[in-house]
């Protein structure tokens, strides 16, 4: 399997802003304020692409399907940094699922050494564009100022 076969399969297109190609798989019954109850999408990420820094304001649930493992940058609204590895190698401390807070902002890449990874990501209620927030890379540095290299390389304009 490759990622041009996943692509055709699933029919995925970029995601706005954010990198990578997705489809939503899922949406759940309407909420009276429009939102969906719940959303399921399935994500690819290449080693050329990354997912760049963004928060929502409530928790999304990440889960690791295929390929190489994804890193993912999460930077807490106390101040505090992060990374985990979303991945098979669960014994060696990766993650096969992980949910990430709401208000937390979250940026992922391919592992290094890795081409591609295959994933999903879980929501309730369910994601709307108007919740994304896209980060500010010269905001977030002096925020973290150690993640500020990591910072720059998750952001775009």
């Amino acid at each position: 399997m490759t990622p041009d076969d996943l692509v055709a399969h699933y029919g995925l297109e970029p995601i706005p802003r954010e990198g990578g190609l997705f489809r939503r798989t899922w949406a759940g019954p309407q909420l009276p304020d429009g939102r969906p109850q719940g959303s399921a999408i399935v994500a690819l990420l290449t080693a050329d692409d990354f997912s760049a820094l963004h928060r929502l304001p409530t928790d999304e649930i990440w889960h690791f399907y295929l390929g190489d493992p994804l890193e993912l940058l999460l930077l807490a609204p106390d101040g505090t940094a992060r990374t985990s590895v979303l991945g098979p190698d669960v014994l060696g401390g990766q993650h096969p699922q992980l949910t990430v807070p709401g208000g937390t902002w979250m940026g992922g890449r391919v592992a290094a050494g890795g081409a591609w990874t295959f994933f999903g990501c879980t929501m309730a209620p369910g994601f709307t564009y108007e919740d994304y927030e896209h980060g500010n890379a010269a905001e977030l540095a002096a925020r973290y100022p150690s993640q500020a290299e990591r910072i720059a390389g998750l952001c775009r304009p």
